[in-house]
């Protein structure tokens, strides 16, 4: 029996997953809808993080603190073994999570009023965060093409010469899940070289490579323009520590790190919390079984609810590379995504997210977690199947 066939009891935990269903969906019970919408998975951690946390825990003593040598090598050693990708010390900073770091980013490094790209659909703080900071919002669609998204550059090329400041990545895709290669990474590159557009990467699903993808770091391939890229990646994502709040950036250009770094003294940010630090040591030095055995134990997941799934006429999936989310395209099937909705919530009982929250061009897709126990994996396609029975 795997580790992960474990089903974890997590409601009124307040756990966002479990227990704010009601606000997210606007229910007034949700105690018998079974939640596989947000990317968090119900896996425990590694051992090896409960059991260091445990340890700094006894200690009983929790002053100020920074981030140790210790902690900042097992980044440099964690991208090294899994990417092949040698960062130094000096340009790592820490923050709280990676859409503090988009926010950090887009405040120290653009002004108000600059234009920032995004390519959707594509993950909500693409959109939030820019417009939040008085930064105006330009969309570049993806392309679908046989089953996944692709780059128009020509149409990309016309989008960063409307006097484009930033291009927020997400490498790996999300939602879709797809692993962008060398080529593609490299004429983003070069086309931001071109219009001089600053990048910033976000990487978070980087680990989570399915059936053996490969993800390339931006900056490893960038060249003479890594200095134009701001790399966001943290273990959260990883090993389910989205609770721990840790995450940082790799950044190459000094000029870029003291304009950040002055930014979060100006809001009155420290260093990491000192359980933040000691859980990503733990989870870079003592992880990678455990993650190896998840992303396997997640791939049969993805097999099986895609064969079940797929049975179903008008949906289509195509199984993802880099993350434990499928990307259920329902558009052959005549109903809006009011009705669809309303077909999971109520009748199958099912939460799964709506595709327009990643823009217009996820209308008539879900995004569906299958970071769970094939027991509950089994148990919501079945659900799913409910809904669509009538």
């Amino acid at each position: 029996m795997s580790i992960f066939d474990q089903t974890n009891k997590r409601r009124c935990t307040n756990s966002v997953k479990w227990d704010a269903m009601d606000k997210v969906y606007g229910l007034t019970d949700a105690s018998d809808i079974l939640p596989m919408w947000v990317a968090d998975m119900d896996f425990t951690a590694p051992v090896a993080v409960t059991k260091a946390l445990r340890e700094h825990a006894e200690k009983t003593v929790f002053g100020y603190s920074f981030v140790g040598e210790e902690a900042l090598q097992s980044i440099i050693d964690w991208q090294n073994t899994r990417h092949n990708w040698q960062i130094e010390k000096d340009s790592i900073l820490f923050c709280n999570g990676v859409v503090a770091a988009l926010a950090n980013c887009i405040t120290a490094l653009t002004n108000p009023g600059d234009k920032v790209l995004i390519s959707s659909p594509v993950y909500p703080p693409f959109y939030n965060i820019p417009k939040s900071n008085a930064r105006e919002v330009i969309s570049c669609p993806l392309v679908e093409q046989d089953g996944t998204f692709v780059f128009d550059f020509e149409v990309f090329e016309q989008a960063l010469s409307q006097n484009i400041k930033a291009y927020i990545l997400c490498n790996p895709h999300n939602p879709g899940g797809y692993v962008w290669d060398e080529a593609t990474l490299k004429e983003i590159v070069r086309l931001c070289a071109k219009y001089d557009v600053l990048i910033i990467s976000d990487e978070i699903h980087s680990d989570l490579m399915i059936d053996g993808a490969t993800h390339t770091p931006l900056a490893k391939i960038a060249g003479a323009e890594i200095d134009r890229i701001i790399t966001c990646m943290a273990p959260t994502k990883t090993f389910n520590l989205a609770g721990i709040q840790v995450a940082y950036m790799i950044v190459t250009d000094k000029r870029k790190r003291l304009k950040l770094e002055a930014i979060n003294m100006a809001s009155g940010q420290g260093s990491l919390n000192t359980f933040a630090s000691v859980a990503l040591q733990a989870a870079y030095t003592e992880g990678s079984s455990w993650l190896d055995e998840l992303l396997t134990y997640i791939s049969k997941n993805m097999d099986y609810a895609i064969k079940e799934l797929e049975q179903l006429p008008g949906i289509r999936i195509t199984k993802p590379q880099g993350t434990y989310l499928l990307w259920i395209d329902y558009r052959d099937l005549a109903l809006d995504e009011k009705e669809m909705m309303k077909r999971l919530l109520e009748t199958g009982k099912l939460a799964l997210e709506p595709g327009t929250k990643y823009g217009e061009e996820g209308r008539g897709f879900l995004r569906m977690n299958v970071a769970c126990s094939f027991e509950t994996i089994k148990d919501g396609v079945q659900r799913f199947k409910l809904a669509l029975q009538s």
